[in-house]
């Protein structure tokens, strides 16, 4: 579990120039974590930093130590509780608007998933993992699609939608981490 000084770290990291207008936020980089540890494509972490920095350049030629750390005790934490059968708890912001983290971190989690859809769409049912990632990609923002803007708008669906996000993760590791 990070604590918030980790979390600060992070985002001093994620927000600093030359891509801090690009980067993700922690959220989004929770996220990103979360698809590469629930996907079938275990991301390294200069992987899961290209994406969270949306930058190819790595500073001093290497990711940051303490990025390192946090995202090894992410990805540990996440692959643990899965493996024990429980539900992935989302981060909630202490303050500000949980739709808005929420959306920042399926958008972390869509943009991971894409990186490798080939693979996520290879190594399970195709139709199976589509419904699965329904919520997640019409809470992500991402997409201009007229039935997911419409889903967003609704508070109703769009909060039913956030309650499905849990159990879609547990069925998504299932579909690619359960033993055969």
């Amino acid at each position: 579990m990070l604590t918030n000084s980790d979390i600060e770290a992070l985002e001093d990291i994620l927000f600093a120039e030359p891509w801090g207008d690009e980067a993700l936020d922690f959220f989004g980089l929770h996220g990103a974590v979360c698809a590469s540890v629930i996907g079938p494509v275990n991301l390294q972490v200069e992987d899961i930093f290209r994406l969270a920095t949306g930058s190819d350049t790595l500073p001093d030629g290497k990711v940051p130590e303490v990025f390192a750390q946090c995202v090894s005790s992410l990805t540990r934490d996440m692959a643990q509780s899965l493996d024990m059968g429980h539900a992935l708890e989302l981060p909630e912001p202490e303050d500000g608007d949980p739709m808005n983290a929420l959306e920042n971190w399926c958008a972390g989690f869509v943009e991971t998933f894409l990186e490798n859809e080939d693979k996520w769409m290879e190594e399970a049912a195709e139709e199976e993992v589509a419904d699965l990632m329904v919520p997640i990609l019409t809470l992500s923002g991402l997409f201009e699609d007229e039935d997911f803007q419409r889903a967003r708008e609704d508070e109703q669906v769009a909060g039913r939608m956030a309650e499905a996000i849990p159990d879609s993760l547990t069925d998504l590791y299932l579909l690619f981490h359960a033993p055969e």
